[in-house]
């Protein structure tokens, strides 16, 4: 975004009638008023950089228009960070002392539907367009308010883009087309930011297009290219506490709408009771995500969200043995996010854990993957040789 005098900014905004009022002919007017000379250029930059004030993300919005930008962070005035794919870096950017910064956070709140202030000194809502909206007040935490923007997805990846990109290694393209089109049950596990959004959309884009996708999030992420997307989203407490829609009764409500495939956007609590009842009764072909360090460590994820639903250690697995076939797991290392390991869920007694079944290298893109000790079964469900 272009540049203005913060001296011809203020007296411009003075002149203004009120947040709707921001248009180029308002603004010249302003500019009149206030004995303001602009040329063209510097009259489209102040009409930008009000419109950004008043609607936007003031200071912020040119980093949210930039294409390669995954991630806005904000860690009180005078530190702000992006991720452009590449990790986090610092970026000069004013935003303005304690109070401005806390003026723009509330009222990207309040355009979010919620409310921020002492009472209430955390948010975690979606804005216009998809962004996701985090910010925490003082003193809950230390230097300032703090604002996180995470930036969804321009577009939708198609597997043969992670393919291409090394993001799936080489040959495991078929064996992920095989997994769609046999409807195996699958998570997509990994850390904070390794892609699972990406991937599972991608994989999600291969459903046969007669087939009907219900898909539940708590905030929407996932983009799919399919012509049949059912999207249902949860819903925080107003500000009285009432109203608020959880994962767990939207699931529930998945399951009466006539669902080929329910999908889960992230598996994060109570709602995997729903999710593993609905994969353990013919509702084949379901998946979501989950965060995990590792695949093997997937099983006791799913133990630690059985728990919050009121299931014991013995329920959780017994239910998962039926209801999850197959584990995708990703890492991040540096810009590189990867597909690390196809696991298969075997049954080990009671229990049940994740055999490796294809291994790759999460530091190289180029370099091919390996076999593991759970490759015959994987082939087996998948009819693969």
């Amino acid at each position: 975004m272009r540049e203005v005098d913060p001296a011809v900014l203020a007296r411009l905004r003075a002149g203004l009638s009120g947040p709707d009022a921001v248009t180029a002919d308002v603004v010249a007017a302003a500019a009149r008023e206030a004995g303001v000379v602009l040329g063209h250029e510097s009259l489209l930059a102040a009409v930008d950089t009000l419109h950004a004030e008043l609607h936007g993300a003031g200071p912020l919005e040119s980093l949210l228009a930039d294409p390669e930008v995954t991630d806005v962070l904000v860690n009180g005035p005078g530190s702000v960070w992006v991720d452009r794919g590449g990790g986090v870096e610092r970026v000069r950017v004013d935003v303005g002392g304690e109070s401005e910064l806390r003026a723009l956070a509330a009222r990207l709140a309040a355009a979010a539907g919620r409310r921020l202030d002492d009472a209430a000194p955390f948010v975690d809502a979606r804005l216009a367009g998809g962004v996701r909206l985090h910010v925490v007040l003082p003193p809950l935490v230390a230097g300032g308010t703090h604002i996180c923007l995470r930036v969804p997805s321009r577009r939708a990846l198609a597997l043969a883009d992670l393919d291409r990109l090394g993001a799936v290694p080489s040959g495991w393209a078929q064996v992920l087309e095989r997994l769609v089109a046999a409807r195996l049950a699958f998570v997509v596990s990994g850390g904070t930011g390794a892609g699972k959004t990406t991937v599972l959309g991608a994989l999600l884009a291969l459903v046969p297009a007669h087939e009907r996708i219900v898909l539940v999030e708590d905030c929407a992420e996932v983009r799919i290219e399919h012509p049949h997307v059912v999207r249902l989203e949860a819903r925080t407490a107003n500000v009285e506490g009432r109203g608020a829609v959880t994962l767990t009764d939207l699931v529930r409500q998945a399951l009466r709408m006539r669902p080929d495939r329910i999908v889960v956007g992230e598996v994060r609590g109570a709602e995997v009771r729903e999710l593993l009842t609905a994969l353990n009764t013919g509702h084949e072909g379901g998946c979501g995500t989950v965060h995990a360090n590792a695949a093997h460590e997937v099983p006791a994820r799913f133990e630690a969200l059985g728990s919050l639903a009121g299931l014991d250690r013995a329920a959780v697995h017994s239910q998962m043995a039926g209801a999850i076939q197959v584990v995708l797991h990703l890492r991040r290392t540096g810009p590189l996010r990867r597909l690390v390991q196809i696991g298969v869920v075997a049954t080990d007694g009671e229990l049940v854990r994740v055999l490796p079944a294809l291994l790759a290298d999460p530091t190289d893109a180029r370099a091919p993957g390996t076999r593991g000790p759970g490759w015959a079964a994987l082939a087996d469900r998948l009819t693969l040789s």
